[in-house]
């Protein structure tokens, strides 16, 4: 049984570090008291590890940080659950290759291993890394993500401001551009959102509407509560 949360951001302007998202985190965690991060997302992996372990100390979690080393794949293994954090998913997805844990990982939170990603963490559930907002400021070795949801997940999803004078291009455009070339659906994640995934259902929690991408359809809203996956399979 999957047990995902995935989150468009960790913090929300106005308040602290994840405490927005702190009650669901708690639902996915349960009784787990000990948690892997994977700060690879970050330069100061060091600092980004401490940052998570002060926060959750007041959850009474307590935080291990994964470090590139030659016993990657056992501490995945022997993790309660994990957390993916935000940054860089290029770098992220770079750092998870060449420390050979992505098919450890994608296995554990196949089989119910709590998962927790947020931004970039986020994007790395997905099939590919494709529909990130990030510079690929390394190149990694290839696009293929962890899979452990069927569909595209665009973190940090911006609607298009009818006042803005910006003549570039939207979040919405460069997802439509996405599916020219590619049929897998979209989910555009507004910032203060999340999704809940327990095996095939991906449930939107937080204040807004996720916003679903089709090739060939115009985009819907999916409000909060509702499943995802059953919106797609209509």
């Amino acid at each position: 049984m999957k047990r995902l949360l995935l989150l468009s951001n960790s913090t929300n302007h106005g308040s602290g570090y994840l405490d927005h998202a702190i009650g669901a985190i708690r639902e996915v965690l349960g009784r787990v008291r000990r948690l892997l991060f994977v700060p690879f997302a970050l330069e100061d992996c060091e600092g980004y590890t401490a940052k998570v372990r002060e926060r959750l100390a007041a959850e009474d979690i307590e935080v291990e940080g994964l470090v590139d080393r030659s016993d990657c794949r056992a501490v995945v293994e022997a993790a309660e659950a994990i957390f993916v954090g935000g940054g860089n998913t290029f770098r992220l997805l770079y750092r998870l290759q060449t420390n050979d844990v992505l098919d450890k990982i994608r296995d554990r939170a196949s089989h119910g291993m709590p998962y927790l990603g947020a931004s970039a963490g986020t994007n790395m559930a997905c099939p590919t890394i494709c529909t990130t907002n990030d510079m690929p400021i390394v190149e990694s070795l290839g696009f293929t993500a962890l899979g452990l949801v069927p569909f595209q997940i665009n973190p940090h999803y911006l609607d298009p401001d009818p006042d803005s004078v910006h003549m570039g291009e939207s979040r919405e455009t460069r997802i439509r551009e996405y599916l020219e070339e590619n049929a897998t659906p979209v989910a555009g994640l507004r910032e203060g959102g999340w999704l809940r995934v327990e095996d095939d259902s991906a449930r939107v929690g937080g204040p807004q509407p996720v916003r679903l991408f089709r090739r060939g359809c115009e985009p819907v809203e999916i409000a909060p509560g509702l499943d995802l996956a059953e919106a797609m399979s209509r």
